[in-house]
């Protein structure tokens, strides 16, 4: 598994934009819509083929009769770094080998993207969330390699949890960009920008 994109979740769309703009200094791009999951997003690229999505409920869709994702059936609050997610060229061989309940492979579109993605019948991620959410792209070009670069790079992740250790062991990725750290779960991303270093939580 490698990092492959950040998400900011919000109460609406608009705050969690308004999160990440105001924590980056840069203008988010367009995004679209989840139709399976009731949801709607906008993302911005980032150096190193990452990218960074906002993403909330969509008002104007069709809620579903199960649960959304991400666990944005329960997110209330200001609008904050909620979920790292990984890639993989093998959904069902890395959820093999995975200690945890990281969900079941679905399959997702938007646009002209395709891709399977796991998640838990309940919507929530293992870990409070701090366990990431895991997908295989099912197209030639993810769109971190699409998207222009905002001029903004990760330096690191902070994944705080109190079994942060186990955590790392389970995934056993390797990137020196995510810092594991045991204490109360959080998610921190620290950027280098073109308005200098800015950190988003």
């Amino acid at each position: 598994m490698i990092l492959d994109h950040l998400a900011v979740a919000g109460e609406s769309l608009a705050d969690a934009v308004a999160h990440v703009e105001d924590a980056l200094g840069v203008r988010m791009g367009a995004g679209g819509q989840h139709a399976r999951y009731g949801t709607h997003n906008r993302l911005i690229g980032l150096d190193d083929g990452l990218y960074l999505e906002a993403i909330a409920i969509d008002p104007d869709a069709t809620p579903p009769t199960y649960s959304r994702w991400f666990d944005l059936d329960r997110f209330t609050g200001a609008a904050r770094l909620a979920n790292w997610i990984c890639r993989t060229s093998n959904l069902q061989a890395a959820l093999d080998g995975i200690a945890q309940d990281a969900g079941v492979p679905v399959k997702m579109e938007r646009g002209d993207l395709r891709w399977l993605m796991a998640v838990p019948e309940t919507g929530i991620l293992p870990m409070q969330g701090a366990f990431p959410a895991v997908l295989q792209w099912q197209v030639p070009i993810p769109p971190g390699e699409r998207l222009a670069s905002s001029g903004c790079r990760l330096a690191h992740l902070d994944v705080a949890h109190p079994e942060a250790s186990s955590l790392a062991a389970s995934l056993g990725l390797q990137d020196t960009r995510v810092r594991f750290v045991a204490g109360a779960f959080a998610l921190q991303a620290t950027f280098d920008t073109p308005h200098g270093r800015r950190v988003l939580s």
